[in-house]
């Protein structure tokens, strides 16, 4: 036998010890039922009433890891509470944001900054104010969980054509950051491409009482900024949506190999209303998602109660953990090992579609829009965390991650594929932290008016990688996907989804929106004293300074770009060099002794 031989014959040992921990996780995932389980925490809580308070989105931790405090709180009912609650803030010269009951943005969009801020909670603004079924209109409240406002429009018999695919998220939260379902068909697959009227609360002049409701119509010059406003024009009070009658969806999903993947990414979208992909890049599979509209009256009552969205039990979520985390310090087979078990599960379950509610007898999947188009019935359950909650659940050592998001133009899409391609085929294992959170997903959106929505038809790809519960500890092969998205932000000139990313991605990102400008000037009009500003979102904004935090380790938890050997880890063997395929970008590969060479440091 030969030594590499030898040593593989020694890996694949080890790797199988890991099978009982991996089965275990797929056993997690196969007989959880929601029964008896707990939904998210409430992202605000308070030591004292509503003082001492601070804020926390669903996965526990924000990139930087430091906690948002504020000094109050507000829980508003009302739009006149709501705007009592901004009129307070304003009086005070406070910095104020509004946050929803579960806050799902990866960044601090929702942090005001400081300890003396005030966060405005939209989690009681949850009602449906008004339905039209005969104009096809319905007005909700900000903080109206999607859920929630998908039922509301199907009881009326009236569809929100497009929405993200996790119903956990409020309105006002969604349209804040441009979230978005699958489509380049009319008016693609942005939600805010469907409203058609905005109230939103707005710091004002003493003389005006420190708060004014703005109502922006339809023909209002402002509605494109308040569309997509990353929350720093006030409070969205109400929202209007322009829906559609009720239809349904067929939907079919279909395993090919991504041999031709780069010349797919380029039609797919025109082919089928609502299509996606999912893209396995160790495994060199695709999942077509054929999904097409079609007539109310066809046969079917068909569900999406997508697989990691449901409930898990928390002695599972923990022995996931425990195994993924022994996998992460083990070796590349043992990786990619494990990698397999989620992309070979979810097949067998058809993802999560029945074709009744119950059971599934094959494709495709028939059911009216709001049974289809979005899930999450982990939020659904009631309060008993201790036998089953959601997958990434805080309180719980559960699964921890990051979580990536970008658009790059359409036209430019398979070229980017084909580098992703090649990137990949370097070492392949190295993306079987991809495969092992389902691939990345490909989803398109359209061109948008709205100053901060796509400028053009895009492809949005989304991933999901492992992330270590101790701070500065760097991932099995964290210089690959970070060179992955470097390439697509500076050499494709992708854009960062607004509620997804970590620090780095938003660096100059707003200068790649032709409209910013004329959305600042809005923002200057709206809030001249900045009561809605933060240092996050001036940042971001490029109003002052940059989201980048350049300090020892700063690269590994992707806080900034590495310059120099210290942003990495390099008393762990990680060190700041080039991009293995894309030279421009700079990365922490992991150096065997005899590699390192500190002369070519950057």
């Amino acid at each position: 036998m030969s030594a590499t031989s030898a040593v593989d014959g020694m890996e694949a040992s080890r790797s199988s010890s890991l099978l009982p921990a991996a089965l275990l996780m797929l056993l997690g995932l196969l007989l959880s039922r929601r029964a008896c389980s707990s939904p998210p925490p409430d992202s605000v809580a308070c030591a004292r009433g509503t003082s001492d308070c601070t804020l926390a989105n669903v996965y526990g931790s924000f990139p930087d890891r430091t906690a948002c405090r504020a000094a109050d709180a507000a829980f508003p009912r009302t739009e006149a509470e709501l705007v009592v609650a901004v009129a307070a803030a304003a009086a005070a010269k406070r910095k104020v944001k509004a946050a929803p009951r579960h806050s799902h943005s990866f960044p601090k969009l929702a942090c005001p900054g400081g300890r003396d801020g005030t966060i405005i909670s939209t989690a009681r603004l949850n009602r449906t104010v008004s339905i039209d079924a005969a104009q096809g209109l319905m007005t909700v409240e900000g903080g109206m969980v999607l859920r929630d406002l998908i039922r509301d429009a199907a009881a009326a018999g009236l569809a929100l054509p497009h929405s993200p695919y996790w119903y956990g998220v409020s309105i006002g939260g969604l349209l804040a950051t441009g979230a978005q379902g699958s489509s380049l068909w009319g008016k693609g697959s942005a939600v805010h491409e469907y409203v058609v009227g905005m109230r939103i609360v707005a710091p004002a002049p003493a003389s005006q009482g420190f708060a004014v409701v703005r109502e922006l119509g339809a023909d209002h010059p402002d509605l494109d900024a308040a569309k997509v406003s990353l929350g720093v024009l006030g409070v969205v009070s109400q929202v209007t949506l322009q829906l559609q009658p009720m239809f349904k969806r067929s939907v079919t999903f279909l395993e090919r190999d991504d041999s031709d993947l780069a010349a797919q990414v380029a039609v797919w979208g025109h082919l089928h209303e609502f299509g996606d992909m999912t893209w396995l890049p160790r495994q060199g599979k695709v999942i077509y998602r054929q999904d097409d509209r079609v007539d109310v009256s066809s046969p079917g009552d068909g569900l999406n109660d997508y697989l990691g969205f449901r409930s898990f039990p928390t002695l599972g979520l923990i022995v996931a953990r425990v195994a993924e985390e022994h996998v992460e310090e083990s070796n590349d087979m043992a990786r990619c090992l494990a990698a397999g078990v989620l992309p070979a599960s979810f097949p067998m379950q058809a993802y999560g579609f029945t074709n009744d509610g119950s059971s599934f007898t094959g494709y495709p999947v028939v059911g009216y829009q709001h049974r289809i188009q979005a899930s999450g019935s982990c939020i659904d359950a009631k309060d008993n965390l201790l036998r089953s909650s959601c997958p990434w659940d805080p309180r719980v050592r559960s699964l921890f991650f990051y979580n990536t998001g970008f658009s790059v133009a359409l036209s430019k899409a398979p070229a980017l594929v084909a580098d992703m391609q090649r990137l990949r085929d370097l070492n392949p294992r190295a993306l079987c932290s991809l495969d092992a959170k389902m691939g990345v997903l490909i989803r398109y959106v359209g061109a948008s008016s709205a100053y901060l929505g796509k400028t053009e038809d895009s492809v949005n790809f989304d991933f999901t990688y492992y992330r270590s519960y101790t701070q500065g500890r760097p991932r099995a092969h964290s210089d690959v996907i970070d060179e992955l998205e470097q390439m697509a932000l500076r050499k494709y000139g992708a854009v960062p989804q607004w509620g997804k990313n970590r620090n780095f991605a938003f660096d100059g990102a707003i200068a790649k929106y032709a409209k910013s400008g004329e959305f600042l000037k809005v923002k200057e009009r709206y809030d001249p004293d900045g009561v809605f500003s933060s240092e996050w979102s001036d940042r971001v904004l490029g109003i002052d300074g940059s989201p980048n935090i350049v300090h020892k380790g700063c690269a590994i938890e992707g806080l900034c770009i590495c310059s120099h050997d210290s942003h990495c880890a390099p008393e762990q063997g990680y060190y700041c060099r080039p991009g293995k395929m894309y030279a421009e970008a700079r990365v922490c590969p992991f150096q065997p002794t005899s590699h390192r060479d500190h002369n070519d440091e950057i």
